[in-house]
C-alpha cells in the first residue's frame, strides 16, 4: 500500500510539473500527456510489446511483397534458418520482402525480415550473419527498447494503452508506423556492437565461419563506401571489425 501510495504521489508531481510552461501557468494538455508517459512507462510490460510487435509485423506483411514459399529468395531463407526457430530461447519467424533494399531488420517479437535485395548483395554466408545480428537485437532486447521508447513518447499510443500496460486499439495506421520505425530503427553503438558478438558467438555455435560477419561489413563498405549501409550507421567501420576480431579471438576453442 505503502509503495502505492508513493507512486501515485509521485505521479501527481508528474503531473503538475510537468504541466507548467515557461511562464508558470498550468497547461492541462501538457500535463496530460507527461502523465501519460509516466504511467505507460511504469506500466508497459515485455509482454505488451512484443504482442504489438507481431501486430505491426502483420501490418508490414500486407503492404510489402512477401515473397511465397516457392519463390527462389525463400527457398534460400528457409535454407539459411533451417531449425532456428527457437534458436536461443526464442521464437522467432523469418520472411524476405521482395523488394532492391540491401536491408533487414528484426522486431521484439521475434519478427526478421530479409530483403531480397541483401541476398543479391551477399552470398549465403554473410546474409546467415545478417540476420543473427538481428537476432542478436532481439536477443538482448534492443529491439524491445526501441519499440517501448516509441510507445512511451507517442502521445497517441499513450491514448490506446490500458492501464495493464497492453496496447488497444491500435489503428492500422498507427501500426504501420510502428512497423516502419522498426525497419528505420538506428541503434546506438554499444548495440551495435552488442549485436555484431552477438552473431560472431552464433555462427560459432551453429558451425558456421564467425568471420562472415566481418565480411558483411566489408561487402556494405564496397558497396555504399564506410559510412553507409544499415549495418555500419553508427561504429565506425575500423572499430567495427576491430571489435568483431576480437570476439571472434575469444571464441572457445
Amino acid at each position: 500500500m505503502k509503495n502505492s501510495h508513493r507512486f501515485l504521489a509521485g505521479l501527481a508531481l508528474t503531473l503538475l510539473l510537468g504541466g507548467c510552461t515557461a511562464g508558470g501557468a498550468f497547461d492541462v494538455e501538457k500535463a496530460m500527456g507527461v502523465s501519460g508517459g509516466a504511467l505507460l512507462a511504469a506500466t508497459l510490460t515485455e509482454e505488451s510489446v512484443s504482442q504489438t510487435a507481431t501486430l505491426a509485423a502483420a501490418e508490414l506483411d500486407g503492404k510489402f511483397k512477401v515473397a511465397e514459399a516457392n519463390n527462389p529468395y525463400a527457398v534460400r531463407l528457409n535454407r539459411l534458418t533451417q531449425g532456428l526457430a527457437h534458436y536461443d530461447g526464442l521464437d522467432l519467424n523469418f520472411k524476405v520482402y521482395l523488394a532492391p533494399e540491401v536491408n533487414a531488420f528484426a522486431m521484439a517479437d521475434g519478427t526478421v525480415r530479409v530483403y531480397s535485395g541483401l541476398f543479391d548483395a551477399m552470398p549465403d554466408d554473410q546474409v546467415l550473419a545478417v540476420i543473427m545480428h538481428e537476432v542478436g537485437h532481439v536477443k538482448l532486447k534492443h529491439s524491445y527498447q526501441q519499440m517501448r521508447e516509441k510507445i512511451i513518447g507517442d502521445t497517441a499510443f499513450q491514448a490506446a494503452s490500458s492501464v495493464g500496460g497492453y496496447i488497444g486499439a491500435l489503428t492500422s495506421s498507427q501500426l504501420g508506423q510502428l512497423g516502419y520505425a522498426a525497419i528505420q530503427a538506428r541503434f546506438s553503438q554499444a548495440d551495435e556492437l552488442e549485436a555484431d558478438a552477438y552473431a560472431v558467438g552464433a555462427l560459432h555455435n551453429l558451425g558456421k565461419n564467425p568471420q562472415a560477419m566481418k565480411a558483411s561489413i566489408l561487402t556494405l563498405e564496397g558497396l555504399y563506401g564506410a559510412g553507409g549501409g544499415f549495418l555500419s550507421s553508427h561504429p565506425s567501420n575500423p572499430r567495427r571489425i576491430e571489435k568483431i576480431d576480437s570476439a571472434i579471438a575469444n571464441l572457445p576453442r
